[in-house]
């Protein structure tokens, strides 16, 4: 009898859905995705490394007086004082503007350029294509002090030292590099038989590039556009050499500027206000573009 309902047990079928096999694998595969918990203390480590300078940074915006020297983890007394005199500010309002124009109009242009530049290094057979690649990255690792002092001295024998143009030209320098050989890799990626299929239905190249790969292109040139502008947006050494009055200073330089009430007064607490107000756009739009920067930088990470 014991062996008859042992049998029976043995030939059961299993619940519909739930494979013994397949449920076994599912649960292993909740095993594996499950971090350990020393890699999450590791986690927390770094975000909190990366973290609590810009709290620093907001904590020391919100005081004001004395209690700028002191070292208190919580502002006692937080005001707003120090970010409503940085918007009554109008230099900063006009620096702004500035770093607006600046960075808008480089990313542009860099991306229209790079865009032309990495689809002919991507698909064009030419010769040492891989040494022009070099050639072209190298030039994002020149620094950026050995040609200040040159440029400084050109700039004003042609008149464009201290204007927008004259820093658009020297940053676009830097950046165009550094967007060519980011889209150049992502074009490569793209299958070929996506355009010999427009090809077929008449398509010129341009008509191919416009309509077929810029599209599939998006998420590389929303990664590229996004690293170009925060490198633009940031940058200090040519901005302050290259400009001497408020109306073509960008933002960093115009902070750099800033002073006390008195000779003795350290504007701190307006500096710290000001460096918080041109972080928070750059933090938003990567967090609102954080997809499109993943999906881009890890395209063709893996060939399938």
């Amino acid at each position: 009898m014991s062996t008859l309902t042992a049998q029976r047990t043995t030939a059961a079928p299993a619940a519909p859905g739930r494979s013994p096999k397949r449920w076994a694998r599912k649960r292993r595969l909740r095993g594996e995705a499950k971090l350990h918990p020393i890699v999450w203390v590791f986690v927390f480590a770094v975000m909190g490394f990366s973290l609590i300078p810009f709290y620093w940074l907001v904590n020391t915006s919100l005081k004001k007086g004395v209690s700028l020297s002191k070292g208190e983890l919580f502002p006692s007394q937080p005001t707003f004082e120090n970010y409503l005199a940085v918007f009554q500010n109008p230099e900063f309002l006009l620096a702004l503007r500035n770093s607006v124009i600046i960075a808008v109009v480089t990313t542009t242009v860099a991306l229209v350029f790079a865009s032309f530049a990495a689809y002919a290094l991507a698909r064009l057979k030419m010769r040492r294509k891989s040494l022009i690649l070099t050639l072209i990255l190298s030039v994002t690792t020149f620094p950026a002090i050995a040609i200040a002092a040159p440029m400084f001295s050109i700039w004003r024998e042609i008149g464009l030292y201290d204007t927008l143009l004259g820093l658009i030209i020297p940053k676009l320098t830097f950046a165009l590099p550094l967007a060519i050989y980011t889209l150049t890799s992502f074009f490569k990626e793209i299958p070929r038989e996506l355009e010999e299929s427009a090809y077929m239905d008449g398509a010129t190249p341009f008509t191919a590039f416009r309509k077929v790969i810029l599209p599939l292109a998006v998420p590389g040139l929303a990664t590229t556009a996004i690293l170009v502008f925060i490198s633009v947006w940031n940058e200090f050494l040519l901005a302050v050499t290259l400009t001497t009055s408020p109306e073509a200073r960008p933002v960093p330089v115009a902070i750099a500027f800033f002073s006390g009430t008195s000779e003795f007064d350290q504007p701190l607490g307006t500096i710290s206000a000001a460096s918080v107000i041109i972080t928070v756009p750059l933090v938003i739009l990567v967090l609102v573009c954080q997809k499109r920067i993943v999906s881009g930088m890890t395209a063709g990470a893996v060939k399938g």
